[in-house]
């Protein structure tokens, strides 16, 4: 489910996807960019964590870098800033983080 208000028409938390199959849900606030950094607000970070905990699904970023495939980072990978906010690089990301099969549970991929 897409939900495209994304918290802006409730004040409960509410990621841009929900995703599941009956055995693995996904709660994912997305993001895309041209730019080689993301900047996220910890507000919704803090969002999708609360979404995942009442709904038992597992928090994901899902971020799309010019010219990359969309790569899906847990809020614990993700770096704070000093104010307390988020940035994402995309060296990091493409070393950190993982791609929608491995987030799916259907491939799983070394990294070197």
């Amino acid at each position: 489910m897409r939900a495209p208000a994304s918290g802006g028409a409730t004040k409960k938390p509410l990621p841009d996807v929900v995703a599941g199959n009956g055995k693995i849900y996904l709660a994912i606030e997305v993001k895309t960019t041209t730019k080689d950094k993301i900047y996220i607000d910890h507000p919704q970070i803090d969002a999708l964590i609360e979404f995942s905990d009442i709904f038992g699904a597992t928090p994901y970023l899902g971020m799309k870098f010019k010219y990359t495939k969309w790569l899906f980072l847990a809020p614990e990978n993700i770096l704070k800033t000093k104010n307390g906010n988020y940035k994402i690089e995309k060296d990091y990301c493409l070393e950190k983080a993982l791609e929608l099969d491995e987030i799916c549970g259907f491939d799983t991929q070394v990294k070197f």
